[in-house]
């Protein structure tokens, strides 16, 4: 049997014997008849980033046979604000790739993800994930290569305060149990997330550990495996729902709001990225970063400050995005260099065999580690709409590729030094910053929308939607006037405290 196939947590995959690409319509209406499903339900984005839910009960073969194949109606003026009232009608129609069983009903219950159509039987060209579709295709039609992507979920769980083996402050960096309280929940979270389809690579705990009010705040992160974007996105979709559903079943709190309270880590939704073509990646040659690499790189140091339009986009955004916070500031790349925008962490580039140095008794295994190599885009948090933000990663990566002087921008912004040293100072004043409010994101977009609208990626419609939002906020001076002001920091964190 195919090596992926063998040990795969998610059930429909092990009973069916194929990857999820592969399921039919027939494959889902077997999986439900065999294993006694009661409920489907169809699951989709809408404008606040959270998945909805519309339940059905399967009253009988024929018509399991017809909402499958032809889903079912809503109201998309419910669901996205650029849809007028009267003209709302859309239509969900679900991809069997994405179907899992419910973890968490006590009816068994096949979920899958949809797609929205317009009343033509169009797809609806500012739905997130058509748009995500679009992005991807253009850059596939522009390099001949497939854009792949991964993302870092970092999220807060909070919980009274129990005062046994306290945790040292700020340094929750990979800690076990008893100090780290929550490493039981995460694994739980990270079984349902794989049984649902979700390709995890790792958790752990992170750096954010504070008590404040009686409360522990601990932040944790799961990390998922490169696979196509538009399968990333589907999978930190329900990876998010995942972890809200079991931390209201276990009594805690969860958030993945970029900021808790000033002077502590915040939330980053980190997206590594890579480039493949034939099955085999692009990033490195001979073992170092390759120029497809970055060229991709250079699209993004371009187009950078208007990307934190889809990948911060509230206010408290930008409290994270501070010097000293390991949160980039200015437009710039480096190798494992956490205080640059866009990372290369290591790739397994060296030559050793480092199990066999590790395991004595182990022969030398010539493992192929070329396809480990990514690139990490470290602006982005949990406010993220998952669908907009890799899509314009997507625009970024491709436009490296449609600019002439790619390879100078990458030599020009790339620095090997901390920028925040003092010794530093002059190479930090030559770069370009990140927006520091979400009124700054917004006329970022606006200059370089016409990339994002290039190949009818973003539609138009969407953009306006996007600038109108961040503008609304009217937060230009919000960071300088809540200096100092811890309370009524907390006041918006809480009010943006579900965010995403």
């Amino acid at each position: 049997m195919n090596q992926e196939l063998l040990m795969n947590p998610n059930c429909l995959v092990a009973a069916l014997e194929k990857p999820a690409a592969e399921f039919t319509k027939a494959d889902i209406i077997s999986f439900i008849q065999k294993n006694n499903i009661r409920m489907v339900n169809f699951m989709y984005p809408a404008a606040d980033g959270r998945l909805k839910t519309l339940n059905f009960v399967i009253n009988n073969a024929a018509y399991l046979d017809a909402i499958l194949t032809c889903g079912e109606r809503v109201d998309g003026s419910s669901l996205f604000p650029f849809i007028e009232a009267g003209s709302s009608d859309l239509y969900v129609v679900p991809r069997f790739r994405t179907a899992f069983v419910d973890p968490f009903a006590e009816i068994p219950t096949l979920s899958m993800l949809c797609s929205f159509f317009n009343k033509d039987g169009e797809p609806l060209e500012s739905s997130p994930e058509h748009t995500l579709h679009k992005a991807c295709k253009a850059f596939t039609d522009v390099t001949g290569m497939e854009f792949q992507a991964m993302g870092e979920l970092e999220y807060y769980v909070i919980s009274p305060d129990t005062g046994m083996f306290q945790a040292t402050d700020q340094r929750g960096y990979h800690e076990s149990a008893p100090y780290a309280k929550f490493n039981d929940f995460r694994t739980q979270c990270m079984s349902y997330i794989a049984q649902t389809g979700g390709q995890i690579k790792y958790g752990h705990s992170e750096v954010g550990n504070f008590t404040l009010d009686g409360m522990i705040y601990e932040q944790n992160e799961i990390e998922f495996l490169p696979v196509r974007a538009e399968d990333a996105a589907d999978q930190l979709m329900i990876a998010k729902w995942v972890i809200r559903n079991l931390g209201y079943r276990y009594g805690y709190n969860v958030t993945f709001a970029p900021k808790i309270t000033a002077g502590k880590a915040g939330s980053g939704l980190h997206v590594h990225m890579r480039i493949v073509k034939d099955g085999q990646n692009q990033m490195l040659k001979d073992g170092v970063l390759s120029e497809t690499a970055r060229k991709a790189i250079a699209g993004m140091m371009e187009l950078a400050p208007s990307i934190t339009a889809f990948g911060n986009t509230n206010p408290t955004s930008y409290f994270r995005l501070v010097p000293h916070q390991e949160a980039p500031t200015n437009v710039c790349w480096g190798d494992r260099n956490r205080s640059v925008l866009v990372r290369v962490p290591l790739g397994w580039a060296a030559k050793t065999d480092m199990c066999t140095l590790a395991n004595p008794l182990e022969n030398e295994s010539h493992f192929d580690t070329s396809q480990k190599q990514t690139v990490e885009m470290r602006s982005p948090d949990g406010s993220a709409d998952l669908y907009q933000l890799l899509a314009g990663l997507a625009v970024a990566c491709r436009h490296g590729f449609e600019i002439e002087n790619a390879l100078d921008i990458a030599k020009r912004t790339y620095v090997n030094v901390n920028i925040h040293q003092k010794e530093n100072e002059d190479k930090l004043k030559a770069l370009a910053q990140l927006p520091d409010s979400c009124a700054a994101s917004a006329e970022c977009l606006q200059k370089q929308r016409a990339v994002f609208e290039q190949y009818h990626v973003f539609s138009p419609a969407m953009i306006d939607g996007i600038i109108c939002k961040l503008r609304s906020y009217e937060d230009k001076t919000l960071r300088a006037d809540l200096e100092g002001k811890p309370e009524e920091m907390l006041e918006l964190v809480h009010k943006y405290f579900h965010c995403g």
